[in-house]
C-alpha cells in the first residue's frame, strides 16, 4: 500500500465490495434514466485523485464513464473562453464524466505557480458560480471533491515516488517547486471555497491522509448524495446450450506458452509476499 493506512488490503476490498455494487447500480440508473453526471476531483499533488478515479473506473463501464484529465492548454486554447475546453468533455445523456483536476486549476495551481495573473483568478472566482449554476439548472448532477493531506504525508508520498521506479514518472520539476508552496496552496484553496461553495454546487472536503479510508469515505458520500438508484433487473431468458461446450480450435496460430505460475509462486515464497500498492495520485 502507498503510505500508512489503518486497513489491510483484504479489509479494504471487503469494505469496498458492497459499495461497488451500489456504484454499479447507480451507473445503471444514470444510464437507464438518461441522467448526466459530473464529478470533479481536486487536491494537492499526491493527495489521491488518480487512485480515487481508478476506483470508479475499475467498476464502471468505460463506454459510459469517461475520465477527463486535460493537459496544459495549447496555444489555441489559451485564446478561448476559459471554460470552453472543459465543456467539450461534459456528459451526454446517460454518461458519467470524472474530471482529474478541472477548471479549478485557475484557482489553485495557476495562481500559486504564477501561470495566471491575480486579476485572472479574481475574474474566474466571480464567474464560476454562474457557470456552474447554468449546467446544474440544466439538470447535470454535479459533485465537487477536494482531497486533503498534511505536508508530512505529502513528503512521504513524494519520497515513495522518488524511490519507486513504477511511480517515478509522476515526479516533475514543478513538483519540486510546488513543495515550497504548501501554505500558499492552502490560502488559495480557502479563497476558492469562500467564493465557489454554493447551495447548488457545494464542495466536499475529504481527509486523504489515509488514502484507502479516504476513498471509502468519498464513495460513501457520493452514493448518499444521489437519489434512490435501485432499479429492478430485467428477466433475461438464458437457455442451456443445445450441445456440449466447444473448445478453442487453432489452424493458423497457437497461443503462446502460459506464464510459469509455479516458478512465480516459488519466487514469492522465497522473497515473501508483497501487497499490491494503492495509487496515490
Amino acid at each position: 500500500m502507498s503510505g500508512k493506512t489503518k486497513l489491510g488490503e483484504k479489509e479494504y476490498e471487503d469494505l469496498l465490495k458492497p459499495m461497488a455494487k451500489e456504484l454499479s447500480a447507480m451507473a445503471r440508473w444514470v444510464s437507464e434514466t438518461g441522467q448526466r453526471m459530473v464529478v470533479i476531483f481536486e487536491g494537492r499533488d499526491t493527495a489521491g485523485k488518480g487512485g480515487s478515479i481508478d476506483m470508479f473506473a475499475r467498476i464502471l463501464n468505460p463506454r459510459q464513464c469517461r475520465i477527463a484529465a486535460l493537459p496544459s492548454p495549447n496555444e489555441r486554447e489559451r485564446t478561448q473562453w476559459y471554460f470552453q475546453r472543459y465543456v467539450e468533455h461534459f456528459p451526454a445523456e446517460g454518461e458519467i464524466v470524472l474530471f482529474d483536476r478541472s477548471w479549478y486549476n485557475r484557482a489553485g495551481v495557476e495562481p500559486v505557480m504564477g501561470f495566471c495573473t491575480p486579476e485572472e483568478t479574481d475574474a474566474f472566482l466571480r464567474s464560476v458560480p454562474e457557470f456552474e449554476r447554468q449546467f446544474v439548472d440544466d439538470g447535470i448532477l454535479f459533485f465537487k471533491y477536494w482531497l486533503t493531506c498534511d505536508q508530512e504525508v505529502q513528503e512521504d508520498r513524494f519520497q515513495n515516488r522518488l524511490k519507486n521506479p513504477t511511480k517515478r514518472w509522476k515526479l516533475s520539476p514543478i513538483d519540486i517547486q510546488a513543495r515550497k508552496h504548501y501554505d500558499d496552496y492552502t490560502d488559495a484553496r480557502e479563497k476558492m471555497l469562500a467564493a465557489t461553495h454554493t447551495d447548488y454546487a457545494p464542495w466536499t472536503l475529504v481527509d486523504f491522509n489515509d488514502q484507502p479510508v479516504g476513498r471509502l469515505t468519498l464513495l460513501r458520500d457520493l452514493l448518499d448524495r444521489v437519489p434512490d438508484t435501485e432499479l429492478p433487473l430485467d428477466d433475461i431468458e438464458w437457455p442451456p446450450l443445445p450441445h456440449e461446450p466447444s473448445k478453442e480450435r487453432f489452424t493458423v496460430l497457437e497461443p503462446i506458452p502460459n506464464y510459469p505460475i509455479e516458478q512465480d509462486e516459488k519466487h514469492h515464497k522465497h522473497h515473501g509476499d508483497k501487497h499490491l500498492e494503492f495509487k496515490d495520485d
